[in-house]
């Protein structure tokens, strides 16, 4: 007998609801994944022929409706920009923009990013990770299920390649400080600023965050680089 105990399944960072979604996202969702999405496989994604060049590659984790996403991809049309969500209402909403807007540097996959980050991506392989606005699950009972903890960051760290970046976002001041808290603990990361960052330009305002700006609403960034 094994005295192993067996693999735990790991702690989800999301839960999946019946949300509403327009018939214009459900629309791009089936007719555009098939050009511009990958498919989950148990095997490492080759780059170069997924995206059609060999280029510095960028991963953004949750992107949501996608509207920070597209801007970022246009601003940097010379990177290979790999976005992962699991929601189908911003899978089609990207999608309907990467259609209007002729982006082509993205490239979509529409599973837990957990088991993209183990299965797909190869490690030393990301040049720039992006988590904006992750789900803060406000509720102390509900901490397990962030994101940005140290189980995360053991399985994320390992892909990004040395002087690669990790940045991320968050509107709740409680989780600002357990994400500062987690990064800074990482010995492989070095903080780019004292504590958090300035949104650098990099990171456009969506119009949701700008909105609470001006209502006098916090946001933090933090950036930080893997250590050579």
């Amino acid at each position: 007998m094994d005295s192993q105990e067996p693999a735990r399944p790991h702690i989800r960072s999301f839960v999946k609801r019946r949300g509403h979604i327009s018939e214009a996202q459900k629309r791009y969702f089936q007719h555009g994944l098939p050009q511009w999405g990958i498919s989950f496989e148990k095997a490492p994604l080759d780059v170069v022929s997924t995206f059609g060049k060999d280029a510095p590659l960028w991963l953004e984790i949750g992107f949501g409706m996608g509207e920070t996403t597209a801007q970022i991809a246009t601003q940097n049309s010379d990177v290979n920009y790999l976005g992962v969500e699991i929601f189908t209402a911003g899978v089609g909403s990207l999608l309907k923009k990467i259609d209007e807007q002729n982006i082509k540097n993205i490239r979509i996959i529409s599973h837990d990013v957990v088991e993209v980050l183990q299965f797909m991506i190869a490690d030393a392989s990301l040049d720039r990770v992006m988590v904006y606005f992750p789900d803060p699950w406000p509720k102390a009972r509900h901490h397990k299920r962030r994101l940005i903890q140290p189980g995360f960051l053991s399985l994320l760290l390992p892909k990004l390649k040395p002087g690669g970046v990790i940045h991320c976002a968050t509107d709740w001041q409680h989780y600002a400080e357990q994400m500062l808290e987690v990064l800074s603990a990482e010995t492989s990361l070095k903080n780019t600023a004292e504590s958090y960052a300035q949104r650098p330009d990099t990171r456009p305002l969506t119009k949701f965050e700008n909105r609470g700006l001006k209502l006098g609403h916090g946001v933090w960034d933090l950036i930080f680089t893997k250590l050579p």
